[in-house]
């Protein structure tokens, strides 16, 4: 009987011994950002335990070193210095936030360690042809594909494009419609309106002399209600209507039924078809009791391309991981991953949902479809109540 058990520990000793693969980020335990970021740092710990039920990464189990950031962008440098130099992260998934991804780029790229790009979706976070960074989340540049995809197959060619005046929804409404201009459309340059704007007045009329079919706007629920409002004061219905914000929960409680057909714009949604979503989101709801949101998909999303990496390349060694991160191609929750030679993401779009009978259904890609959209957008004097 000792010797068998003697034999049991010598074969669990080398499981039981090996290094682990420690895996590092910093996320905002504390901070304005800690209630949405809480879920970032779940999801990680689900993926993580997930890849050590299955035998861990190269035979050896999965660490996480999560340091707390404290929602404050500009520490975001010291604290990947802090993972790389003094926990020893083998590999480094990227803080929330473009703000703070771009601080942890710049240490990763000078410590030649690579690093899992989660929430950076601005473009000036692969601005400087890095070689360790590679992009998971969609682009900013990639939000208005679907919404000029169904343009197009509408038979649209006037329009309007508007934006919030911030960073993010700037960068959207440039790309669309450099986008726009290459695939023929009539689109002048995008009109930016202020954070919180209640009257879009001014910008109705503007879009009604330039004829304007098609109006796209990138910004918040908030607004896209005050858009919807303003559109119904001056019965203005241009043939579609999309509004980033839309795709919000809290949009139709802002405007009720008068959100009908409204598309909006959806990084994630729990429900959506793509690869591994459901089991994912399955997971996440029985161990937090929540649906997961943008911030959980991207955090799993991270761990799920950073395995696979691993897996390909079949060593921790930084420069062919490298090499592994730039040929993979992937499937996520978020939707594909597929980078270029600077690691910016090519295959994930956002979907387009539209309010249909009061609920959002997923319109494009339609791969993901869950209803048609509805096209035109209704004129205001024509519409019955829902039942």
């Amino acid at each position: 009987m000792k010797r068998f058990f003697l034999l049991l520990l010598l074969a669990l000793a080398p499981a039981a011994l090996a290094q682990p693969v420690v895996i590092g980020a910093a996320v905002p335990r504390t901070g304005s950002l800690s209630a949405t970021g809480a879920d970032f740092a779940r999801a990680l710990e689900l993926w993580r335990d997930e890849v050590n039920a299955a035998g861990g990464l190269l035979g050896r189990p999965v660490e996480l070193a999560l340091l707390d950031d404290r929602s404050e962008a500009f520490e975001s440098p010291a604290h990947y210095r802090k993972l790389i130099e003094e926990h020893r992260a083998d590999l480094l998934v990227g803080p929330v936030g473009s703000a703070a991804t771009l601080g942890a780029a710049a240490m990763a790229e000078r410590a030649r360690r690579v690093l899992v790009n989660a929430t950076g979706a601005s473009r000036l976070v692969h601005r400087a042809r890095g070689r360790y960074v590679f992009q998971v989340p969609a682009p900013y540049a990639a939000y208005g594909s679907g919404a000029l995809e169904i343009a197009r197959r509408q038979g649209l060619t006037r329009l309007f494009i508007a934006f919030r005046q911030d960073p993010q929804a700037k960068e959207m409404a440039a790309q669309a419609r450099e986008e726009a201009l290459k695939l023929g459309f009539q689109v002048e340059e995008p009109a930016a309106h202020a954070p919180g704007a209640e009257d879009f007045g001014p910008l109705v009329e503007r879009a009604r002399r330039l004829g304007a079919q098609a109006w796209i706007a990138f910004g918040q629920a908030a607004e896209a209600a005050e858009m919807v409002k303003s559109f119904r004061r001056l019965a203005f219905a241009p043939a579609m209507f999309l509004a980033q914000g839309a795709a919000d929960p809290a949009f139709i409680g802002l405007v009720g039924q008068d959100a009908e057909r409204v598309l909006g714009l959806a990084p994630y949604e729990a429900r959506a078809a793509t690869a591994g979503n459901a089991a994912f989101a399955a997971a996440f709801s029985k161990r937090w009791s929540a649906q997961p949101g943008l911030l959980a998909a991207q955090g799993y999303a991270a761990g799920l391309v950073l395995e696979a990496a691993v897996r390909r390349a079949g060593t921790l060694e930084q420069e062919r991981l490298r090499e592994a991160f730039h040929q993979l191609e992937t499937a996520t929750p978020l939707g594909p991953y597929k980078v270029d030679v600077n690691g910016v993401q090519l295959a994930a779009r956002p979907a387009v949902v539209q309010i249909q009978r009061g609920r959002r259904e997923i319109v494009w890609p339609d791969a993901l479809a869950t209803a048609q959209w509805q096209l035109p957008f209704p004129a205001w004097e024509g519409r019955t109540p829902l039942k």
